[in-house]
């Protein structure tokens, strides 16, 4: 099926991703651990990120893909290229005005971001030179999602989605020359940044002239293009600013803990974020163009079965993550973090964070997926209401819970925040009449549901019967693998057993026709 295949292609790259992004972050923990240097550079990463996943891949996403998937479909190729020049000349203007301003204003825009960090001269110091060359990344990622933008728009997914692999190349590289002494790691992280931004730009224009989508720039105006996709931003961008509120009100908090915490919720989240990407992000990328193809075409029923299809394999992958990242946290950071200046206790710390990350992983994908059967009816008003009330709950939460359990509770709340998040947006699609489960997902939730907790037991017990303290690395590893091998197994056979899935499917979901 079309939406399995595209999901496939971005979530296998975007794999290949999170496991280079694995080694990065096992390299930055084993020479940065979690001290204040590792502080100030993921706080000088967050900002640009911050404003990346506001506009780039949030807001402008959710109006841009599906306004240049309907030119595309009604006008052709040519002139949904000539609407994008247009879009494309005021997005360059606005970012490099964008740039100019946080540069000016940097001291004051890290206060509001750290202001724990002013307690620790050094570390506001260090923070700030390096967030002055890590910025500018939002310039040249912002104009690599718009060419992202396009090309998903035309089915083409995999530049896009192997775009992260060279960020993760280039901070490898530089975590590579620090720990050899050459240059400061963080300054040469900070570098890696900038380098790579420009790199990925490149990457996406080649791509795009490949596929027949050569722009040439135009005079910044308000045509009547660049009204339309503004007009559905504002709203997309409340909405992914609050999402963005939510993750910079957990920085904000954690900068008045203890040296670590942000590095502790940094790490645990990397971990987080490699079923989210590969899951929750790859379906949505491909459903927006696929449901909204199909909504301009009024093919409700099409439209439909695509969103049942994109929940059951959501859920089938998410699930189980989900259970094996509670259950194997404190093994996965023993084994592939512990090492140099990341010790036992940065292991007990990170892998609770981690585990309290888990519990809302299948509703960071939910949300994904339902947040784009809006955006596909060019409904971007609604995910922000429900987004306003997630982000007022996750900032109540945890208020109440970093007195008792520091970083824990940020990673707690954020988790819960979520599942509010999940059943708002469920609540009003079913009052809509927009969401209505089929009898195949109805049948498949409760067997996936049963495997996933028998997967999770069967982790359990290997995971205590297997113990790696005392051995070296290599056998650390190979037992690793063994339990997530057998906990794999366990749940396929058992998903199959139960027919959470068959052969049948399996088979329909490589197929060249959509069903």
């Amino acid at each position: 099926m079309k939406l399995f295949r595209s999901a496939a292609t971005i979530g296998g790259l975007t794999g290949i991703s999170r496991i280079l992004g694995l080694i990065r972050d096992m390299l930055m923990a084993a020479f940065l651990g979690a001290g204040p240097v590792a502080d100030a550079f993921f706080v000088a990463f967050k900002l640009p990120n911050f404003f990346r996943r506001l506009f780039a891949e949030g807001a402008f996403n959710a109006a841009f893909i599906p306004y240049f998937s309907r030119l595309y479909s009604e006008s052709g190729l040519r002139q949904a290229v000539r609407n994008a020049e247009q879009i494309f000349a005021v997005l360059l203007c606005s970012l490099l005005v964008l740039v100019s301003v946080v540069e000016g204003g940097l001291p004051w825009f890290l206060y509001l971001i750290a202001p724990g960090f002013s307690e620790t001269p050094e570390r506001f110091q260090l923070a700030l030179d390096l967030t002055r060359l890590t910025f500018p990344y939002i310039l040249f990622i912002s104009l690599a999602a718009f060419y992202t933008g396009m090309l998903n728009a035309l089915g083409r997914f995999a530049a896009g989605a192997a775009t992260p692999v060279l960020l993760n190349i280039f901070m490898i590289g530089a975590t590579l020359i620090g720990a050899a002494g050459f240059f400061p790691t963080g300054y040469s992280l900070a570098w890696s940044i900038l380098l790579a931004g420009i790199a990925q730009w490149v990457w996406l224009i080649i791509a795009a002239r490949h596929a027949g989508l050569k722009l040439t720039f135009k005079k910044p105006g308000l045509s009547p293009a660049v009204r339309h996709v503004l007009k559905a931003m504002v709203p997309g961008a409340l909405g992914a600013g609050v999402m963005q509120i939510n993750l910079l009100v957990d920085t904000i908090l954690a900068s008045f803990l203890p040296v670590g915490a942000i590095s502790y919720l940094f790490y645990a989240d990397r971990f987080n974020q490699l079923p989210l990407g590969m899951i929750g992000i790859a379906m949505s990328t491909a459903l927006l163009p696929l449901l909204s193809q199909h909504l301009q075409k009024n093919r409700l029923q099409e439209a439909q079965w695509v969103q049942n299809r994109a929940i059951e394999y959501a859920l089938i992958l998410t699930l189980p993550a989900a259970l094996a990242l509670m259950a194997l946290a404190p093994l996965l950071f023993s084994v592939l973090f512990e090492r140099k200046a990341f010790g036992v206790e940065q292991v007990q710390e990170t892998s609770a964070v981690l585990a309290a990350f888990s519990t809302g992983l299948p509703a960071y994908v939910g949300v994904k997926i339902f947040s784009t059967s809006f955006f596909a009816r060019y409904d971007t008003k609604t995910p922000v209401k429900i987004a306003v009330i997630s982000m007022m709950a996750n900032i109540a939460m945890n208020l109440i819970f970093m007195p008792l359990l520091a970083h824990v509770g940020i990673a707690l709340a954020t988790s819960l925040s979520s599942w509010i998040n999940l059943l708002g947006l469920v609540f009003v699609l079913k009052r809509q009449k927009l969401l209505s489960a089929d009898e195949r997902l109805r049948r498949k939730i409760p067997r996936i549901l049963v495997a996933s907790c028998l997967m999770f037991g069967g982790l359990l017990v290997l995971r205590d019967s297997l113990p790696v303290a005392g051995l070296g690395f290599l056998m650390k590893f190979l037992v690793l693998g063994s339990i997530v091998a057998g906990g794999l197994t366990l749940y396929l056979v058992t998903a199959f057993f139960l027919k959470a899935i068959t052969v049948n499917e399996l088979k329909g979901l490589f197929r060249k026709s959509a069903s």
